[in-house]
C-alpha cells in the first residue's frame, strides 16, 4: 500500500473531528493512506467500510491506538479480540438483557425529576455538570456501588474526567489518569469485598463473580469493567448538552419531542448522528486485506471515519440539516449510524451500552423538553477542534 510521506499525528489535535473528513475529501472518499505516530495507516469511511472494519478476522483492537487506556482501561472488553472478547462481551450482554435498561432509565428519569425540583426558581447553572451528577449517581446505584453524599459528586467528576481527557494532552489528560487510578483502586477493593459474599442480583456482583475459561478476572480488571458501565452512561451527559443545544437552535423540535415518543426516539438518533461525539474508530489489520482497490498489509492502522460518515450526503441527504424526521421513515442501519460502533452488539464490537445511551438520552431529553426553562445569553459554540466536543458554556440554563 502506498503511503503519504507526511505524518499526520500533529494534525489530529488541531483539526479534531474535521481531520479525517478533510483528508478523505482529497481522495474523493477512497481509502486514504498516511502515517500516524510513525506507522502506516489508512482511513476509510462509509457503510461498506464499516462493514469491512467489523467483519470477523479483519481488524485487531488490542493496543491499536495508544492512550485509550485512560478511557477504556487496560484489559477492557473493548481491547480484546477473538475468544476472549466473546466471553467478556457475553457478560455485558447478560447485564443489559431483560428489563435492565428500562429499570435504569426509570431510575435516571426519577433522579432528573428530583434534581429539577431543586433547580426551579434558582440561578442559572451548568446543565452539563448537573446531569453528569444525576446520571452517575443513578447508574452507580443501579450497578450496586455503595455511595455517600461526598462520593456522589466525586463519582461524577471522575467519570467525566476519564472521558474528557482521553484525546487530550496536558491538564485534561492528567486529570483523566488520576481519576482512573483513583477509581480503579477503590473499586478493586470493593470487588474483593464482594467476592467474600454470595453472588447477588447487581451488576457489581455479576462482574465480581464473572469467570472466563473458569477463572475470575483479577480485581483490577473487574474494576475496569465496572467503570465501563458507569463511565459510558455518564458520558450521555455530552449528548444531553447537545440535545439542549438543538432545542435552542431549532425550537420547532421541542414541542413535538415533549409529546411524541416515536419522534423522541428519532430525535435521539439525530442528535447522535448530527453532533460531534466519536471522531473515528481505529484498529490494526489482522492479515493481508483488500478494500476498494487498496491493499492493506498486516499491522497497518485502519481508521474508520465516524464523523465523516455521519455527514456524508451519499448516506444522509442534507447531512448538515438537523432533521429528526429522517429517522421516522428509515431503520437505523447496523453500518450507517455508528457512534458506538457497527454490526451486532451481541456478538461483534458494537458497544453493548448503546441501549443505555439511547434510553437515557431519550428519557432526559424528553423531560428537558417538558421542563419550563430557558438559556440565558452565553457562548453556545461547539469547537470541532476539541475531542470530545462540548458546548462551550455548558450550556447554562435557568429553570422557572
Amino acid at each position: 500500500m502506498a503511503t503519504v510521506g507526511l505524518d499526520q499525528t500533529l494534525a489530529i489535535p488541531i483539526k479534531g473531528y474535521a481531520w479525517l473528513p478533510d483528508l478523505r475529501r482529497r481522495t474523493h472518499g477512497q481509502p486514504t493512506p498516511m502515517r500516524v505516530l510513525g506507522r502506516p495507516a489508512v482511513a476509510i469511511g462509509g457503510p461498506a467500510a464499516a462493514r469491512f472494519f467489523y467483519a470477523d478476522g479483519n481488524i485487531e483492537r488490542h493496543d491499536a491506538i495508544p492512550g485509550l487506556d485512560t478511557l477504556f482501561g487496560r484489559g477492557a472488553v473493548h481491547t480484546l479480540d477473538g475468544r476472549a472478547h466473546e466471553l467478556r462481551k457475553a457478560l455485558f450482554v447478560a447485564l443489559l438483557a431483560g428489563d435492565g435498561v428500562e429499570t435504569l432509565a426509570k431510575q435516571v428519569g426519577g433522579a432528573f425529576d428530583e434534581a429539577a425540583d431543586e433547580w426551579r426558581g434558582g440561578p442559572s447553572f451548568s446543565l452539563f455538570d448537573e446531569v453528569a451528577r444525576v446520571i452517575a449517581v443513578a447508574v452507580g446505584r443501579w450497578v450496586g456501588v455503595p455511595q455517600n453524599e461526598r462520593d456522589r459528586n466525586a463519582l461524577a467528576r471522575d467519570m467525566v474526567a476519564m472521558v474528557d481527557g482521553f484525546a487530550a494532552a496536558g491538564p485534561r489528560q492528567a486529570r483523566a489518569r488520576l481519576a482512573r487510578r483513583r477509581r480503579e483502586r477503590r473499586w478493586a477493593r470493593l470487588i474483593a469485598d464482594v467476592r467474600r459474599e454470595e453472588p447477588g442480583p447487581t451488576a457489581l456482583s455479576a462482574i465480581a463473580h464473572h469467570t472466563a475459561d473458569g477463572y475470575l478476572l483479577d480485581a483490577r480488571t473487574a474494576a475496569v469493567e465496572l467503570i465501563n458501565i458507569v463511565r459510558p452512561a455518564t458520558a450521555v451527559t455530552y449528548l444531553v448538552s447537545f440535545a439542549a443545544h438543538a432545542m435552542e437552535r431549532w425550537p420547532r423540535v421541542r414541542a413535538r419531542l415533549a409529546s411524541d415518543d416515536r419522534y423522541a426516539l428519532a430525535f435521539v438518533h439525530e442528535v447522535r448522528r448530527f453532533y460531534p461525539f466519536v471522531p473515528f474508530i481505529g484498529g490494526r489489520a489482522a492479515r493481508d486485506l483488500h478494500f476498494q482497490r487498496t491493499d492493506i498489509r498486516p499491522g497497518t492502522l485502519v481508521l474508520l471515519d465516524v464523523y465523516g460518515q455521519h455527514h456524508d450526503p451519499r448516506v444522509w441527504p442534507e447531512p448538515y440539516e438537523f432533521r429528526p424526521e429522517r429517522f421516522l421513515d428509515r431503520p437505523v442501519g447496523e453500518f450507517e449510524l455508528i457512534p458506538q460502533g457497527g454490526g451486532d452488539p451481541r456478538a461483534g464490537h458494537r458497544c453493548p451500552g448503546e441501549q443505555i445511551t439511547v434510553a437515557l438520552l431519550g428519557t432526559i431529553a424528553q423531560r428537558l423538553a417538558r421542563l419550563e426553562h430557558y438559556l440565558p445569553p452565553q457562548d453556545l459554540s461547539i469547537s470541532l477542534g476539541r475531542i470530545p466536543a462540548r458546548v462551550t458554556d455548558g450550556p447554562r440554563i435557568v429553570v422557572a
